[in-house]
């Protein structure tokens, strides 16, 4: 009988601790967020780095995927209006147009697509008006699967900003034809781009071409990149969570996903980050909140979803947030260590606490979408 009160007592202590900490982590997620959209007010603005870009552009579109993932557990209505202003300022159109075959111009069409489901599933009055507009996303599509082609995402982080689009049109329209297209130009990434991106002994991701073998570190060490294999985790996440769990493209997807959060559970540093280079740390590791976030996404979804076990992963992921929220989140909401746009650990170095990347966007958008994931696994 004292077993007993004594294990129901711990039971209301951990729930006590769970709720505390769950509402700590919403307060945090808020401030980054709050940070970006007061800095950045106006959603329409280009951006300019270098030169002129819209604001329609991958890095942008990546912050939206974390701003609605958000809105599912903060329904603040000032989110959706930000979404809404800056997806009718484009048309809700992909950037560069209905012809892009470019993941990156494709990747604002995950929002629109998301936003449109939304509304139409509320009743709102946009819809009528916002579901013509859901035409050009899916023209874009079919006008890429008219060409025949498959070899386009010669880069993994293409994977992330194109493959999700395609199942959310198969989701949307009912219609196979797009899930059956991103499965072919997913395997030919996977398998034979450059002799294959995917390492099926290791589970970790080259890349591009210009990273598999022979290609090593000065060390000796192959070089994967936190950010571009979190990139591939976000979009196996993103695409499994709009299938069943019987469908063979989930069951093909999940085998992938078990093997990659092995890899990456094995090389998180012990402050609870990953390394800019994931298993290379001598020649650029250091913190890095960006595929930090991209595998805490992955890991908390897959713990929620039964596909991990949470006496491993758990651990792993109450690490990363530890680290995130006291040592990437400043007391006003920018993030630190996030590293700049590019292709590898060596690109927009130094990454550090106080160093401002390129592009500040995506960094908030990967974190939102670590932290939303954190905060459902344990609220």
């Amino acid at each position: 009988m004292k077993r007993i009160a004594f294990s129901l007592i711990m039971a209301v202590c951990c729930l006590s601790a769970t709720a505390q900490t769950a509402a700590e982590v919403l307060d945090i997620t808020r401030r980054a967020n709050n940070y970006f959209m007061q800095k950045h007010a106006d959603p329409t603005t280009p951006t300019y780095v270098k030169k002129m870009r819209p604001s329609s552009l991958w890095t942008r579109a990546v912050y939206y995927e974390g701003l609605m993932a958000l809105y599912e557990i903060d329904a603040d209505p000032r989110y959706m209006e930000y979404t809404d202003r800056w997806a009718s300022f484009h048309q809700w159109t992909p950037r560069n147009g209905v012809k892009t075959t470019d993941a990156d111009d494709q990747c604002c069409g995950q929002t629109y697509l998301m936003r449109y489901q939304q509304l139409e599933q509320s009743g709102d009055s946009k819809k009528e008006a916002l579901g013509a507009t859901t035409r050009f996303v899916i023209e874009n599509l079919d006008n890429q699967m008219a060409t025949g082609r498959v070899d386009y995402w010669t880069w993994i982080d293409a994977i992330q900003m194109a493959m999700p689009l395609y199942f959310q049109a198969y989701q949307l329209t009912g219609e196979r034809k797009y899930a059956n297209y991103a499965m072919k130009m997913y395997r030919w990434t996977r398998n034979e781009c450059g002799g294959g991106l995917y390492n099926k002994k290791t589970g970790f991701w080259w890349r591009d071409k210009d990273f598999v073998p022979p290609y090593k570190e000065s060390d000796g060490n192959y070089c994967y990149w936190s950010r571009g294999d979190g990139w591939v985790y976000a979009a196996l996440v993103r695409v499994m969570d709009l299938l069943e769990p019987q469908d063979k493209y989930y069951q093909e997807l999940k085998k992938d996903f078990l093997a990659m959060s092995k890899a990456f559970i094995s090389c998180q540093r012990k402050d609870g980050f990953w390394n800019v280079s994931l298993v290379s740390p001598v020649t650029f590791g250091g913190k890095e909140a960006t595929g930090t976030s991209l595998f805490l996404y992955g890991m908390s979804w897959g713990m929620r979803k039964g596909l991990l076990k949470p006496a491993t992963y758990r651990p792993a992921c109450d690490r990363a947030w530890k680290a995130l929220a006291t040592e990437s989140v400043h007391p006003d909401g920018f993030l630190g260590f996030v590293q700049g746009t590019g292709k590898q650990p060596s690109d927009s170095q130094p990454v550090t606490y106080t160093s401002v990347p390129d592009f500040e966007d995506y960094g908030t958008g990967c974190f939102l979408l670590g932290a939303v994931e954190y905060y459902k696994l344990i609220k």
